[in-house]
């Protein structure tokens, strides 16, 4: 399969590991505060904690009005999940928070080969966009820690443009900065509704990145364009002899 003219890419759990390591984090995070409250059993705790936080971040409205301050989501998360518990504490509720994006963020990092695909595909002369929902710094500060910023033509925050994914505006953009048409583009990212659903609506090829390797979910009436396993699996085996086409010729 050829490359196409440009490509939207997302970030979290498709260029950098985001929540490989989130549960052991979680759970120690509140194993750890199990210690801080008298006669609290650890297991418990960390069984309401996270029924609390399933519970929250299902509702996509509050989903989408949460996510660019994960800190503070956590936080009220958290003391919703104490509360079932009969437990009102607004500053353990903070420690607990603190602690989990603490040790979460030491285990973000690239996954294998991630970085050297962006970099072959822009030796390609792929136009490159990276399209991103969460808070302006935190993706920022993602940015940074990796240097991904030379790598792409574009990148959107959902945090800096005021409007994230599926909002179809953010990849309108994404297209419009890269001179691109939808036919002309693909969009990868492991989110079947962000990643494929919507934009696949815009005439875009979508690519899911399936890093689990869970496969599609029963009864899913979502169908991506391509599936894989990693970001390497875009390049095809002779990089050096690619023709830019759009994904119709493929």
């Amino acid at each position: 399969m050829n490359l196409p003219v440009a490509i939207l890419i997302d970030l979290d759990d498709t260029i950098v590991s985001y929540s490989t390591y989130a549960g052991p984090c979680w759970k120690r995070a509140c194993y750890d505060a199990a210690g801080r409250i008298d006669g609290a059993d650890a297991e418990e705790l960390y069984r309401t904690l996270t029924e609390a936080k399933t519970w929250f971040w299902a509702d996509p409205e509050r989903h989408r009005a949460n996510r660019q301050d994960m800190p503070r989501a956590n936080q009220r998360l958290i003391q919703i999940g104490l509360r079932r518990l009969g437990i009102e504490d607004r500053e353990l509720a903070g420690t607990i928070a603190q602690s989990y994006e603490r040790e979460r963020g030491k285990t973000i990092k690239p996954f294998p080969g991630a970085l050297e695909t962006v970099r072959k595909l822009r030796a390609c002369g792929v136009r490159m966009a990276l399209v991103t929902n969460g808070g302006a710094e935190p993706q920022r500060e993602k940015i940074r820690r990796f240097d991904l910023a030379p790598l792409f033509d574009a990148i959107l925050i959902e945090g800096e443009c005021g409007y994230g994914k599926p909002d179809t505006r953010i990849y309108m953009d994404a297209l419009r900065l890269l001179d691109a048409a939808p036919g002309d583009a693909w969009m990868v990212g492991d989110n079947l509704e962000w990643e494929v659903a919507v934009p696949q609506k815009l005439g875009i090829f979508c690519v899911w990145n399936d890093a689990k390797g869970e496969g599609l979910p029963e009864n899913s009436g979502i169908r991506p364009d391509r599936i894989i396993r990693s970001l390497p699996e875009l390049l095809p085996s002779r990089v050096g002899a690619l023709q830019l086409t759009t994904p119709e010729g493929n």
